[in-house]
């Protein structure tokens, strides 16, 4: 009833202003759902779905969220309602961007978090509304196709290496509309997401599973509550590393041992040297010192027998550590997408109980593809530190050494080769970028998300699928020759 009371106010406004200001009064049409929503702008007869979210007038806190109500409509009808706690997201992008990146569970009425399946993806309660960076102040964009993150998920996901499944959608928050935004499964430990064995407090079998995360350190706890302003402001809680939170290599990006101790504050001189690993699962909160012990003790003897070992004399033991197709995958991906971001942040590790340690799953590839100009079109993204001078978060040595071992350089060949005559040919990679942002242009979202944040119109948004789709066939050819090489 009051969403029918609050549809027959809005056309009240409409057309009282109408009648006014003409001499003959002209009908209005007010985009409404199926159920008396009134939507924020008027997406006409597009397929793709509409997510309203509302917070009942409560701002949206960095963490932790607010209780808000989210509605998702395809074409205009209604089709699930489901009760949200919702959070901004990111790091870099949250502070740079105008165009948020939100987190949210799904809950039930008591606030508890609920698996629940969203646009028929496999049911779960956390989930992530990832955007496009705008910065209406300076006037850029990262990712004008909209589609960086959809592609490079589904290119791994086509070579058989889970990443996050999502839908491009619209959505609109309190009434405003946000534009096209990606919704995608968090990666967490889970039987249809990352799929390995439990670890908790009372599990005896301390080999797995884990999950560990190279990447900037999360603000923590201790901040939770404060206002959006300090998290707007926080470059130094990126690297604050603590005893708590992850474990440092022991040796540093030229595979020397450290010598200096871990932990020091954030940005000090010798920062660019060192590898955190953060605890994702079991997470800061909730990992034993057994098992911190376990993992810590894990990656040292892997590291140590990645450098130790002789590749001449056929010695590789460090592959008693190491699922090599993981890596081998992992490299692939985002050398082919040109990650800027890749091996040295938002980069997972995974180790399953009496397993080996594997690469990925991959994310976060908002300034990867064409965007990606830190790295040259001719140039290896693991050659990083070869290019960008004591970067904060510098590469760990393991991918040159690796590409020292011929047994290595001979499965990513293979792999490769295989690859490039299947879902990663040339063709396959256009199709995939002109289905997608066909997609959008279709249905028009392409035209509403930049009439909401159009900074410059330096290139349109069909010069930026064909430099994508360009880009992706220059890298791939590149990549054929060098890799033919080996």
């Amino acid at each position: 009833m009051q969403g029918k009371f609050n549809h027959i106010f809005w056309v009240a406004i409409i057309s009282l202003f109408i009648w006014t200001g003409c001499k003959e009064p002209v009908e209005v049409m007010v985009p409404i759902g199926d159920d008396g929503q009134v939507f924020a702008i008027d997406t006409e007869d597009s397929k793709i779905p509409y997510i309203v979210i509302d917070t009942r007038g409560a701002s949206i806190p960095y963490e932790p969220g607010v209780v808000a109500q989210m509605k998702i409509y395809e074409e205009k009808k209604l089709i699930q309602t489901q009760r949200i706690d919702i959070e901004y997201r990111g790091k870099t992008s949250f502070r740079l961007s105008d165009k948020k990146g939100f987190n949210f569970e799904t809950i039930d009425d008591a606030g508890e978090g609920t698996d629940v399946s969203l646009l028929g993806l496999p049911k779960e309660e956390d989930w992530r509304l990832i955007g496009h960076v705008v910065n209406v102040s300076e006037k850029y964009i990262w990712d004008r196709s909209l589609i960086y993150n959809p592609v490079a998920y589904e290119l791994s996901n086509r070579i058989g290496k889970y990443a996050s499944r999502g839908k491009l959608v619209e959505i609109e928050v309190n009434g405003e509309y946000m534009g096209v935004y990606f919704l995608c499964e968090k990666l967490k430990r889970d039987s249809q997401r990352i799929d390995i064995k439990s670890l908790n407090a009372s599990s005896t079998n301390l080999t797995g599973g884990y999950i560990l995360k190279i990447d900037k350190a999360d603000a923590g706890p201790e901040h939770d509550g404060a206002p959006l302003s300090y998290f707007l402001n926080n470059w130094d809680d990126d690297a604050r590393y603590t005893a708590q939170n992850s474990f440092r290599s022991q040796y540093d990006i030229n595979r020397n041992v450290i010598t200096f101790p871990p932990f020091a504050p954030p940005y000090h001189t010798n920062q660019y040297l060192e590898t955190y690993f953060m605890y994702e699962y079991p997470n800061a909160e909730d990992i034993t010192d057994a098992q911190e012990a376990y993992i810590a003790n894990y990656l040292h003897e892997f590291e140590t027998a990645l450098i130790q070992d002789n590749f001449g004399a056929g010695q590789r033991t460090y592959a008693n550590y190491i699922e090599i197709g993981s890596f081998v995958d992992y490299f692939i991906i985002n050398e082919l997408c040109r990650n800027v971001d890749g091996y040295r942040l938002s980069t997972f590790l995974v180790k399953d109980r009496d397993g080996k340690l594997a690469m990925g799953p991959v994310w976060d590839f908002n300034i990867g593809f064409d965007e990606g100009g830190r790295i040259p079109m001719d140039d290896w993204v693991i050659n990083y530190n070869s290019l960008v001078d004591r970067d904060p978060w510098m590469l760990p040595f393991w991918w040159t050494r690796l590409m020292e071992d011929p047994v290595f350089r001979q499965a990513l060949k293979t792999r490769w080769t295989s690859l490039r005559s299947g879902p990663l040919s040339n063709a396959n990679l256009q199709n995939l970028v002109a289905e997608t942002a066909k997609y959008l242009q279709d249905n028009e979202a392409v035209t509403r998300n930049y009439a909401k944040w159009e900074v410059s119109k330096d290139r349109t948004y069909e010069q930026a699928i064909l430099d994508l789709q360009n880009f992706l066939s220059q890298r791939a050819n590149w990549m054929d020759g060098r890799i033919g090489a080996f």
